[in-house]
């Protein structure tokens, strides 16, 4: 009988049987690094953390309150050809939530209730809207909050935008917008 010769271990599998424990236990630990941000942003989709950055409370809209807030405290992001566009929330007060049929927003005052902006969607205490950003509005522009009701009235009231959204304010001026 001859002697078996040992096959030779390459030195790739000589490091995996050394060193798996060690790699699989990286591999659970990396996806942890990220599960802070995971339950923050979780905890504002759920409004448990509020509407989000720069919160504008009690607006004062006619009749009615707003609160108005950007979704996260960063510049608007670019969509395309169509450009770039900024997340905003909003929350109507308890009682208003019968009465309002829509709330819009919108960057200068609208000209009439068909130029009114985009329109909030979503539950009544957290509405979401995406606002473009021309990249040449000047950095003292107004942000116009437009509610329609279901008895046909508009009531209409502005906030600054450097209020509403310093991020947007920071993002205009480093663009090089009219001041």
């Amino acid at each position: 009988m001859s002697k078996a010769q040992a096959v030779p271990v390459s030195p790739l599998k000589q490091f995996w049987l050394k060193w798996r424990f060690h790699i699989n236990i990286l591999l659970i630990l990396i996806p942890l690094g990220f599960m802070p941000k995971y339950f923050a942003d979780a905890a504002m989709f759920r409004g448990d953390s509020g509407l989000g950055a720069n919160q504008v409370s009690d607006i004062q809209v006619g009749p009615y309150t707003l609160d108005l807030a950007e979704l996260r405290d960063e510049a608007p992001r670019a969509d395309g050809p169509a450009g770039h566009f900024k997340l905003f929330n909003a929350a109507l007060c308890k009682a208003c939530t019968t009465e309002v049929k829509a709330v819009y927003l919108r960057i200068g005052k609208p000209r009439s209730l068909r130029a009114a902006g985009t329109i909030f969607f979503g539950a009544p205490y957290r509405m979401i809207t995406s606002l473009p950003v021309p990249p040449r509005t000047r950095s003292d522009a107004q942000v116009w909050i437009t509610i329609e009701g279901w008895d046909g009235s508009m009531h209409q009231a502005s906030v600054p935008l450097a209020q509403a959204s310093p991020a947007t304010v920071a993002w205009l001026e480093k663009q090089g917008g009219t001041k």
